[in-house]
Order: C-alpha cells, then structure tokens, then sequence
C-alpha cells in the first residue's frame, strides 16, 4: 500500500466520521449510506490524483512488501 492509497483510505474514514456527526444516521442502512459518501470523497480524490498524474493510484503493494522495500533501502545506505 503506498503512500497515497493510505492516506485516501484515511479521508474516507474521516470523511465518513465528519458526515455521520453531522447525519446522526440511525441503523444499519443510514450508517451505510453515511459510508458510501464517505467512499465517494475518496474516490473522487482518486479520479482526480490519476486524472493529473496518468498513473493508477491503487498498488498490488501492500503493507508487508512496503516494508520490505523500506528495510532493503536502509541496507542499501
């Protein structure tokens, strides 16, 4: 996971919190509805990061291989 898929997983968290408080969805199916919205601000970020940069924002990379990447680095210096 890089980076930038980390922290667009953070604005959808967030953005979900932020519109719950202001919702006060009840049930199941409010909450849900509350977090979709927070997944479209997300993905709208995401559209617009790709949109700018040509390249694809999500990565086959996950936590342990960043890891990885980053260990190797250290012993490369």
């Amino acid at each position: 996971m890089t980076n930038t898929e980390l922290v667009l997983n953070m604005l959808a968290e967030v953005a979900a919190t932020d519109i719950s408080i202001a919702q006060q969805p009840v049930g199941i199916e409010e909450g849900a509805v509350v977090a979709k919205q927070g997944a479209e601000a997300a993905k709208v970020a995401r559209e617009r990061i790709e949109l700018g940069t040509g390249k694809a924002v999500i990565s086959p990379v996950n936590a342990k291989g960043l890891r990885q990447n980053v260990i190797e680095a250290d012993e490369e210096k």
